[in-house]
């Protein structure tokens, strides 16, 4: 046996023992440190965020699908515009292409985008063109909310959908007149915003709640050893730079947002009548309560039979006799069921799937319990 090789069971015995207990660990760990989110996805830093774009123009080169200028008056004007602009003079003349679509475009201005950067733009069609499919955007400024240019955009137009017609019969997939134009904007302009220079910011909350605004700040000053974060609302908690942090706000920022923390939020209950999609949050409980459900339902069915005379008879005449079958379904088999006091999300659910109900039953009954004040949970229908 060679000196460099351990044969004793030992070490074998201690790396089992050591997965053991770390996967004890792993199942006896609290549910909260699971159910942790970052502070990165609960909050957004006020300042950073993107900026919407907007801008007119013109897709050319379409096959026949273009707007039809007598119906789109705006594509006219603007094409009449732009030979103007190439020196070509139309005023007067009767254009009947149909190779030229208006469009609108728009694009998201991530932050700090700088100069010299590429945007993807989406492309809608604004008249009565049919499909956008070969044709590329003209030069077309992309203005922000404040009116300035921020970008321009160009290029061939990328469609997904498509439609064909016959003299009986047509097919189409998708939506033909909206397309997308990778990297087709060419950002002109920067938004001045110096985020390393600020001494204290801002995070934003995405769903404002007291509970959980108090969790983030208490996080961050648990982490950073000092009372440097503040919520001052249920949205809003306040971020000063230490003074003996020896990195810059934005790498305050890294380590800031992977900050674990339990968020807190209202009970509520959300349904949409149209689809009948009932959504119930973990904390939603019911107080005693009875219920009970059914419906009266009649069913009237027409069967009607045809009566004809005695063969070989000379004064009868055929005739069609009515035939009614009514029957009443009280669902007298329905009972009350009682709901106890703090009962859990999975028990209200338990309990309502008892009585053989469907989500529209279910709605009603929700709304009715509200009413009765034993729903301890807000309601919003959408």
């Amino acid at each position: 046996m060679s000196a460099g090789v351990n044969s004793s069971p030992i070490p074998r015995l201690l790396k089992r023992l050591c997965l053991t207990l770390a996967a004890a660990s792993l199942v006896l760990m609290p549910g909260s440190a699971w159910t942790a989110s970052r502070i990165k996805d609960l909050a957004n830093v006020e300042g950073v965020r993107d900026n919407m774009l907007v801008g007119y123009g013109l897709v050319v080169g379409l096959n026949g699908t273009g707007d039809s200028l007598r119906n789109s008056p705006f594509t006219l004007q603007s094409l009449q515009g732009m030979l103007e602009r190439m020196g070509v003079n139309t005023r007067g003349a009767n254009m009947q292409t149909k190779n030229v679509a208006a469009v609108m475009v728009t694009a998201n201005l991530g932050a700090f985008s700088a100069q010299g950067t590429r945007l993807d733009i989406s492309v809608s069609a604004l008249g009565d063109a049919t499909s956008l499919r070969g044709g590329n955007l003209l030069v077309t400024p992309l203005m922000g909310a404040d009116g300035q240019v921020y970008a321009v955009a160009q290029g061939a137009v990328a469609v997904g959908g498509f439609s064909a017609q016959g003299a009986s019969a047509s097919i189409s997939q998708g939506v033909t007149t909206a397309g997308r134009i990778s990297n087709g904007a060419l950002v002109e302009r920067e938004i001045n915003f110096k985020l390393a220079s600020l001494d204290k910011i801002t995070l934003s909350l995405r769903n404002p709640d007291f509970t959980t605004a108090n969790r983030v700040s208490n996080a961050i000053n648990a982490f950073l050893g000092e009372q440097a974060a503040s919520a001052h609302d249920p949205a809003t908690v306040e971020l000063s730079k230490p003074k003996n942090y020896k990195g810059d706000l934005v790498a305050l920022l890294t380590d800031v947002e992977q900050l674990r923390v339990e968020p807190d939020q209202v009970a509520r209950v959300v349904v949409d009548e149209a689809s009948g999609i009932i959504v119930m949050g973990a904390d939603v409980r019911v107080s005693t309560v009875a219920i009970a459900q059914g419906n009266l339902t009649i069913r009237i069915t027409e069967t009607p039979q045809v009566s004809q005379p005695e063969p070989f008879s000379t004064g009868g005449t055929t005739t069609v006799v009515p035939r009614t079958n009514i029957q009443v379904d009280e669902e007298k088999d329905r009972k009350l069921a009682v709901l106890n006091e703090g009962v859990s999300l999975q028990a209200l659910v338990d309990g309502l799937n008892a009585l053989g109900i469907g989500p529209r039953d279910l709605i009603s009954i929700l709304q009715t319990i509200k009413a009765a004040g034993a729903l301890q949970a807000d309601i919003e229908v959408m």
